[in-house]
């Protein structure tokens, strides 16, 4: 079903792929119009976009994968000892999630936040929509935008916020994170209550749940408790509140997945297909420290996760992270990712058990116990990936994973295995080991800071907003790689 529903997404966005404001479309922003662009379109590009940019490994966007040591580089190193200025990341994750750059390119969408924000305001405006269809989709736009805000708290700390998508305001002042997740907690509590299963949603314009409301209502329940989670460590009884009113509306299988589906023709392919394979390069390898994990654990995503070595059947091997290594010596990416119609995860229900698992650990009344999520979502990756019940069953009876009778606490054993599970779901795997601190990792010989916990702020603000710049770097400890995040405590 959701493959056919992207079918319509390119003249989507060659509808909606060069926005600068309303404008752009004759709108009047403060009502709907005769021959406006419906904005549900919008919402189809936010959701591209948002997934996009999560699931890319492109060096210019998305380094984590490095950050977390699943890849190192070939061809140059540069972002796998961290130098992110160079190439301007930081700029182009806060742009893609801000304002686009106002590219006619489809595979570079819009900012995210701002046709969520231009979506809202149509759908708001348009009389002729019922009024539940209308609650419903105003909800699913405020579910994405949270989701969004959450990303862009997380990677930087303090943001733009109340001030923030006012084309008339280029200079807009910064908020304080753990106040933005306050705020972010009511919106999700509102969107929740305000969705209806009953009628429908973003119909055929929804790339993710092709407008089923049911399956929205668990992913915001989903994204509620990963806030929850995520922030648990700065606000324990918040944490313990939020998690135990949404762990009964999660997901509960696979099956329940927020992804949206990609096609086998440009351009509407994955990312990591254009990047891994169109591209006609090899830039990744694994590094030692994870294929040697996943060797000593006989993990059986070993030869989903990774090729073997060429002219081998079966010999995994990784670089030296942070050093120029040889494609050809070591184990690519492997076949799975290179699809270019695999799916883009937005949250997944291995995520979910884990962070059940970590709640019930912490005392949370969410049901089940650590080790039965811990379980569930290790299975639940395993057989994400094709893997089968026996395949997990087998992984789960080793001293080293069980739950009882693997290494450390909670927070070790977790955190080790939501490492290997949320391969390629980087931006949140980069979370859970910030806030779980495990697996322990090792700067490369020749970086140029510590491994990063945050990304520093883009030099376009030092230049254009200088003075709020300025009062956030000092308000959060410094514009640094190394300042934590507020709920990043330990």
């Amino acid at each position: 079903m959701k493959k056919s529903l992207f079918l319509c997404l390119p003249a989507l966005l060659i509808a909606t792929s060069c926005v600068d404001s309303l404008k752009d479309y004759n709108v009047d922003p403060k009502r709907a119009a005769e021959g406006a662009v419906p904005g549900v379109t919008l919402v189809s590009s936010a959701e591209l976009g948002l997934t996009r940019l999560v699931e890319s490994t492109n060096v210019n966007l998305n380094p984590f994968r490095l950050f977390l040591q699943y890849w190192t580089e070939t061809l140059y190193n540069d972002e796998s000892n961290y130098n992110l200025k160079t190439r301007s990341i930081d700029r182009y994750f806060w742009e893609r999630l801000y304002i686009g750059r106002g590219s006619t390119d489809p595979t570079v969408a819009p900012g995210v936040l701002r046709n969520l924000s231009e979506a809202k305001s149509l759908i708001t405006a348009d009389q002729f929509l019922d009024p539940k269809i209308k609650a419903n989709q105003i909800a699913c736009v405020e579910v994405l935008s949270i989701y969004a805000w959450t990303v862009l708290v997380d990677t930087y700390g303090n943001v733009p916020y109340n001030q923030s998508l006012d084309y008339n305001n280029p200079q807009p002042q910064y908020d304080d994170a753990a106040t933005i997740y306050t705020n972010l907690f009511a919106r999700i509590n509102a969107a929740i209550a305000q969705m209806d299963a009953s009628a429908t949603g973003l119909g055929k314009a929804d790339l993710v749940y092709g407008g089923d409301m049911s399956s929205w209502i668990k992913f915001a329940n989903t994204l509620k408790l990963r806030m929850a989670i995520t922030t648990a460590d700065a606000d324990a009884a918040r944490a313990k509140t939020q998690s135990e009113a949404a762990a009964s509306k999660v997901f509960t299988s696979n099956s329940d997945n927020a992804t949206l589906a990609f096609q086998a023709d440009l351009p509407n392919t994955n990312p990591l297909w254009e990047d891994l394979v169109n591209s006609g390069r090899h830039d990744f390898v694994g590094t030692s420290f994870f294929v040697d994990n996943l060797n000593t654990l006989k993990d059986p995503r070993l030869g989903i996760y990774f090729k073997p070595v060429a002219g081998t059947t079966a010999t995994y091997k990784g670089g030296v992270n942070g050093a120029l290594n040889t494609a050809s010596l070591f184990s690519n990416p492997g076949t799975a990712l290179e699809d270019p119609t695999l799916p883009g995860v937005l949250a997944s229900y291995s995520e979910v058990e884990f962070l059940l698992s970590e709640a019930a650990a912490r005392g949370f009344a969410v049901g089940g116990t650590a080790a039965s999520h811990y379980t569930n979502a290790i299975s639940a990756s395993i057989e994400q990936w094709g893997g089968s019940t026996t395949d997990a069953a087998a992984y789960l009876t080793q001293p080293t994973v069980a739950y009882a009778t693997a290494a450390g606490d909670y927070k070790q054993k977790i955190g080790t295995q939501a490492w290997i599970a949320l391969y390629n779901q980087p931006i949140q795997a980069w979370a859970e080991w910030r806030r779980l601190d495990y697996p322990k990792l090792t700067a490369p010989a020749d970086a140029l800071s510590p491994i990063p916990v945050r990304l520093t702020y883009p030099s376009v603000e030092q230049n254009l907003n200088n003075t709020n710049y300025t009062a956030a770097a000092a308000a959060i400890g410094g514009d640094k790689v190394d300042t934590k995040i507020f709920w990043d405590k330990f």
